[in-house]
């Protein structure tokens, strides 16, 4: 063989929805594989979805985490909670993998323990799974097809809640109040506009009350959280717009050469305006809106262009 055949480029993106009996648990599952491209780093932004992700061929690289603290590291599997600091995640031209993004509300159906015992920190899966988390990954590497591997992950986590899905459809509490579970949905539905004052009314408990018991279930307080859907919802809409602007123009032309309608997204994501947008990207992502395209334009593990559930 020629010392100068040159590898064939791998760039694969899938995405599956669960079935509906773990939709109470699970937004999406997202497969990706790349092999033999430009090295790049992908920043982890902060979402309203705890991620679990089972690796295929090579460990998942992290530069840096949410938690300043956590040393860089390398995973296998890694299970991740909620966080408003970008994690920094790197590679050398080859990465694959399944991502999962989970519901906190019902992080014990799946993972045994609140997401408020992962909030701001990565730690290999294992650390919440045990030895399934190496029995998954070993199933998923041995299967061939995106399809299988995500039938895979339907069978054992539908094996895993057993009859709590069932329950979960409808809106069991699997431990959370109702309260807390009532506080979270309104942020859901409001895209994180609602008012936390208005909602902790609601729920009859003082607002340190609610607060406390709110940031133990999801590892954040109803404002970061409110600030974290918010934020999630806008680069979501943002990148949409990025999308259809490369589609229908110059494919070769960067998103982040204006005419994204910053100042309209802002408004109508409940920003004041364009410079409270700006200011909260770089506080959650670490970068201002039009670098964080330019960054993320060729990155694999991107999310689909879906809208969260309410």
């Amino acid at each position: 063989m020629s010392g100068s055949t040159a590898l064939a480029v791998v760039d694969e993106f899938a995405w599956h929805v669960p079935p509906p009996a773990l939709r109470p648990f699970a937004f999406g599952y997202s497969g990706f594989r790349q092999a033999g491209v430009e090295p790049v780093r992908h920043r982890g932004l902060p979402s309203p979805y705890l991620t679990l992700i089972f690796t295929l061929d090579e460990p998942l690289m992290l530069a840096a985490h949410p938690d300043p603290q956590q040393p860089p590291g390398s995973f296998e599997t890694l299970a991740g909670g909620l966080h408003t600091r970008p994690a920094l995640i790197v590679h050398d031209g080859w990465q694959s993998g399944i991502q999962l993004m989970l519901d906190p509300l019902s992080a014990r159906g799946i993972l045994g323990l609140p997401a408020g015992e992962l909030a701001g920190i990565d730690v290999d899966a294992t650390a919440v799974l045990g030895p399934l988390a190496a029995q998954i990954q070993d199933r998923l590497r041995e299967a061939a097809t995106w399809a299988e591997r995500f039938a895979i992950l339907d069978q054992v986590l539908l094996a895993r809640v057993g009859p709590r899905a069932a329950r979960a459809a409808g809106h069991a509490d699997f431990g959370v109040s109702s309260e807390v579970r009532y506080a979270w949905r309104a942020l859901q539905r409001s895209g994180g506009n609602a008012s936390v004052a208005a909602i902790t009314a609601e729920t009859g408990w003082s607002e340190r009350y609610l607060r406390a018991r709110f940031q133990a279930e999801t590892g954040l307080a109803p404002k970061a959280a409110a600030r974290v859907i918010r934020f999630d919802r806008a680069k979501t809409a943002l990148r949409k717009r990025a999308s259809a602007r490369r589609g229908s123009g110059d494919p070769n032309r960067p998103a982040c050469a204006g005419g994204l309608g910053l100042a309209d997204l802002a408004a109508e994501h409940g920003y004041f305006d364009q410079a409270h947008l700006d200011r909260e990207f770089r506080l959650l992502a670490g970068c201002p809106p039009t670098t964080w395209l330019a960054e993320e334009s060729r990155n694999i593990q991107a999310s689909p262009l879906a809208e969260p559930r309410s």
